[in-house]
């Protein structure tokens, strides 16, 4: 009996010394792995290092799209020491109001729009003062236009003469400098999304181009308001402008094509065929193109 029980002890007594050997190298592989996962960037005191940002490279793109437009990207830059809050806009906005630079501004018919830019230091070469009478007196940049769109806003406004319209001239030609410092204003005024609704963010109004003009009646009352649209003199423009090489720019129930509400102020020469062409269908120069509209 002794030596059974002998037997039993030795036999209880290995067995447990087997499995204290195997859980301790079961535990020993396990301290290993958690010191092979352990992150490398620790500093004393198993304090994690913060890590490392990699430089953010900002690309810089040429100037060189639009008129039928490329596809590289761009954002509004003011002119030197000019303070433009677009700048300042949230990425969000910055990517919502992406566009692309016109390739060829000096084309007459060039597209112009919320979409479309003029390179940032554009300024047409062939500017000159208009003859025509303008609501304010004396030598301004807002009397210029190029040279074929200033011959033939005075033969319209001749034309409209002869037939008992008299018109005057508000504003035609406005530089980068001027229109950044125009668009800040109404920023300041109303806020960034209310600017946007009825003003053009530097490089994307067609004042720029040299192309574009704003008239009224001879009498002067309602100079760019919506008062004007009732008036004789632009029922005599909506009829006849194409003869001219003139549109109406912002055509009525167009908004979400164009970007902007109706506006019969604001006309601007394409040439005689185009704008025989959009005027006869009552459609815009951005459908003349076939391009995705500017929607508000």
């Amino acid at each position: 009996m002794t030596n059974i029980v002998v037997f039993i002890c030795s036999f209880f007594l290995t067995f447990t010394l087997t499995g204290c050997t195997e859980l301790n190298q079961q535990l020993g592989s396990l301290q290993i792995n958690q010191q092979a996962d352990t992150p490398t960037n620790m500093e004393p005191n198993n304090q994690l290092r913060p890590a490392v940002k990699k430089p953010i490279i900002e690309i810089k793109t040429s100037e060189q799209h639009k008129d039928k437009t490329t596809s590289i990207h761009t954002s509004i830059l003011a002119p030197a020491k000019v303070n433009n809050p677009v700048q300042n806009k949230k990425s969000s906005n910055a990517q919502k109001d992406a566009i692309q630079v016109v390739a060829k501004p000096e084309s007459i018919p060039v597209l112009v729009n919320k979409k479309n830019k003029l390179p940032d230091a554009y300024k047409p070469r062939d500017l000159i003062y208009t003859t025509i009478p303008f609501i304010f007196k004396g030598k301004s940049e807002k009397r210029e236009m190029r040279n074929e769109a200033a011959t033939a806003i005075s033969n319209l406004f001749a034309g409209a003469k002869k037939q008992g319209v008299n018109l005057l001239g508000v504003s035609a030609y406005r530089s980068h400098a001027i229109q950044t410092t125009l668009f800040n204003a109404y920023v300041k005024k109303d806020g960034y999304a209310k600017a946007r609704t009825y003003s053009a963010l530097p490089g994307t109004s067609e004042h720029e181009t040299g192309l574009a003009i704003d008239v009224t009646g001879g009498n002067g009352k309602c100079s760019a308001e919506d008062c004007f649209g009732g008036t004789k003199e632009a029922k005599w423009l909506q009829a006849h402008v194409a003869e001219y090489g003139f549109i109406i720019r912002y055509p009525k129930g167009k908004d979400l094509i164009t970007g902007y509400k109706y506006e019969p102020w604001h006309l601007r020469y394409v040439g005689k065929v185009i704008a025989k062409e959009i005027m006869s269908s009552g459609s815009t120069l951005e459908e003349y193109y076939n391009t995705i509209p500017v929607s508000k």
